[in-house]
């Protein structure tokens, strides 16, 4: 199994993607501590996990919330003696099919503060851990990647966001590399399975995300789950600074 004996912390993992990279990190191998503001969602994953023959622990934590974050790391520390992984997949609150000029300043800042805020407090947290035991992975999720700006329209500050994102990563990839520390983020241009059913203007959405890719479709969110446990695991252990494009083609490195 590529993650045996890792200990993770997924934040947001009762989300979509979150549930999929946390059973993903379970299967192998991985102890999983499941982050998430809503309790009972977070035993309902537990429960799936657990019943799969995974590890897992839950804990009640804002990834918003610095002292939550930290206390909360500590703890996973201080009870599995180490953290290997975090990965921060929490919601940012996106509005998007507004045109900028029409979209208020709440709804544009919104997704910038939130990814830039719980990215930063989250890798802040792993990182000082990480550090005192030399080793580590902080995942990210997103990716610049070259997107088109075009093609790109009226998703608001979604995509300041993500490049903030990565302006973060490539700076804690630097600053932590002489640590042992890995930072790498997945880059998907977006997930289909992500929109939700009954999203006005979904199929318009769809086109948008499957018509630049070259494989007609898009990652999964098993693709993205199983990516980010090899992206975890020593055999990427030459890997960092680095955004993982897994956009089925939809961006050409």
């Amino acid at each position: 199994m590529l993650l045996e004996n890792k200990n993770a912390i997924v934040y947001g993992a009762a989300g979509s993607i979150g549930s999929a990279v946390a059973r993903g990190f379970a299967r192998e191998g991985a102890t999983v501590h499941l982050a998430g503001r809503t309790q009972s969602s977070l035993d309902r994953l537990a429960e799936e996990i657990r019943a799969g023959g995974g590890r897992v622990a839950t804990a009640q934590v804002d990834a918003l919330d610095e002292e939550a974050v930290d206390a909360h790391t500590e703890a996973v520390v201080a009870g599995a003696g180490s953290l290997d992984i975090s990965f921060n997949l929490i919601s940012v609150g996106d509005v998007q099919g507004t045109p900028l000029v029409e979209m208020t300043l709440a709804d544009y800042e919104r997704p910038i503060v939130t990814a830039v805020r719980s990215t930063f407090i989250t890798a802040r947290a792993a990182g000082r851990h990480m550090i005192k035991q030399g080793s580590g992975v902080i995942l990210m999720f997103g990716g610049d990647g070259g997107r088109d700006p075009i093609r790109d329209y009226n998703i608001g500050g979604f995509q300041v966001a993500l490049n903030a994102v990565e302006a973060m990563r490539r700076q804690l990839a630097a600053e932590l590399g002489a640590y042992g520390i890995r930072v790498v983020t997945l880059h998907t241009a977006g997930v289909a399975e992500a929109v939700p059913d009954d999203l006005e203007g979904r199929d318009e959405i769809l086109d948008m995300l499957l018509a630049p890719t070259m494989l007609e479709r898009t990652a999964t969110f098993e693709d993205v789950a199983n990516v980010a446990a090899f992206a975890a695991s020593d055999r990427a252990r030459t890997i960092t600074a680095a955004s993982i494009n897994i956009t089925c083609g939809s961006v050409a490195d």
